[in-house]
C-alpha cells in the first residue's frame, strides 16, 4: 500500500518509494508504475501533476480529475508551489545556505539551455573514519534543496555543479562514494527525497502543507553515518 499523505475530493498526494516509474515510459521495460498501483489502491483514475525521477522518493501529488489536475498544474508551471528535497551529499557545503543558478540543458530531449535556480541548505554533517577518496576521512553531508525552477534534474546537476554530488546518483554522482556506501550501508539507491510540498489550493484557496517522513532505509543510513537528523515527522 502507499502511504497516503493527503487526500481531498480534489487531489491525492502520496509516499513514492524509489525505484518505482510514475507512469509508463516507452523508454523503459517496467511492468509496474505508481499511476497504476495508485488508481487500484483507491479505486478510481488519477492524473499526474508533476514528475518525480524513478530514483527519487518522497511526496507526490495526483489530481482525481483531468480538470483539477490542470489547475494544479498551472500552479506549478506559474513557480507558485514550494517544493523541498532533502539529500546526501559528498563533502560539506562551503558555507551554510548556498544558493546555484546556473543553465541546464535537456540532453535527452534536445532543449537547450534554460535558467536554473536551487536553494541548498545545510542540515547535518558528519565526517567518517575512512579513505574512501584521497582524503584519510569521507566527509558528507545531509543538505535541503529548495528549487525555484522545474528542469529536468536540476537538483542533481546543481549538486554536481558545485562538487557536492548526491550519494547513489550513478549519473552525475562519483562511483568511489557510491561504492562506498553499497559497501559500508547497504544503499543502492538515490539518496534524494521529495519531503515537502506547500502551495495554495486552486480550487479553495486553502493553504497546503505536505510532508513526507524519512523511509526506513533513510532514517537507517542518517543514524548510522551519524547524520543524526531527526524528522519530527512520523516513520513511514
Amino acid at each position: 500500500m502507499l502511504p497516503v499523505l493527503f487526500k481531498d475530493e480534489h487531489y491525492i498526494a502520496v509516499h513514492k518509494p524509489s525505484g518505482l516509474l510514475v507512469h509508463r515510459s516507452w523508454l523503459s521495460q517496467d511492468r509496474v508504475f505508481l499511476l497504476q498501483q495508485l488508481r487500484n489502491q483507491i479505486g478510481q483514475r488519477v492524473y499526474p501533476v508533476h514528475r518525480l525521477d524513478r530514483a527519487t522518493s518522497g511526496v507526490i501529488i495526483f489530481g482525481l480529475s483531468s480538470e483539477s489536475a490542470q489547475a494544479l498544474n498551472q500552479v506549478f508551471t506559474d513557480q507558485r508551489a514550494s517544493k523541498s528535497y532533502h539529500a546526501i551529499v559528498r563533502g560539506w557545503l562551503p558555507e551554510p545556505e548556498v544558493f546555484v543558478d546556473h543553465p541546464i540543458q535537456d540532453r535527452e530531449t534536445d532543449t537547450p539551455y534554460q535558467e536554473a535556480q536551487t536553494r541548498f541548505r545545510e542540515l547535518a554533517r558528519t565526517e567518517l573514519p575512512f579513505a574512501v577518496d584521497r582524503y584519510p576521512q569521507a566527509r558528507y553531508s545531509l543538505v535541503e534543496a529548495q528549487p525555484l525552477t522545474g528542469r529536468r534534474h536540476q537538483i542533481r546537476k546543481h549538486l554536481k555543479h558545485i562538487s557536492h554530488p548526491i550519494i547513489g546518483d550513478i549519473r552525475y554522482g562519483k562511483g568511489t562514494h557510491n561504492r562506498f556506501f553499497r559497501q559500508q550501508f547497504g544503499i543502492q539507491r538515490l539518496l534524494l527525497s521529495a519531503q515537502r510540498l506547500r502551495f495554495q489550493h486552486p480550487l479553495t484557496g486553502e493553504a497546503i502543507n505536505i510532508g513526507a517522513a524519512e523511509d526506513a532505509e533513510w532514517s537507517r543510513v542518517i543514524q548510522e553515518t551519524g547524520l543524526g537528523y531527526l524528522s519530527r515527522l512520523p516513520s513511514v
